[in-house]
């Protein structure tokens, strides 16, 4: 009788083992899924690249608008490059209708 006791009780045991390991293996599964969950939450990586790719929206937004204001300035610039020019050329005719004024008057 103790050949048939001795199995069951062998297989007793190994069947609360396994259920003992199986437990086990299931706690250290959700420890391992709970430690990277906590790791994404505080590393805040979705904060993080948000926040860069709103920055680098607003980047390109800046660039595109300084591109734009330099082209203001260039145009600004060749108009007032023009103008004297024209203020030159005037004070050149005036310079002339002066010494002709000079010459009537005298």
């Amino acid at each position: 009788m103790s050949a048939p006791t001795s199995a069951s009780s062998a297989r007793n045991l190994f069947i609360e083992s396994k259920a003992r390991l199986s437990d086990r293996i299931q706690v250290n599964v959700n420890s391992t899924g709970s430690l990277a969950k906590q790791i994404v939450k505080s590393s805040k990586s979705n904060e993080t690249l948000m926040h860069t790719a709103r920055n680098f929206a607003l980047q390109e937004y800046a660039v595109e608008n300084s591109e734009t204001n330099l082209k203001k300035m260039q145009l600004l610039t060749n108009n007032l490059n023009m103008q004297l020019d024209n203020i030159q050329k005037s004070a050149l005719v005036i310079k002339d209708v002066k010494e002709q004024l000079h010459q009537i008057l005298s």
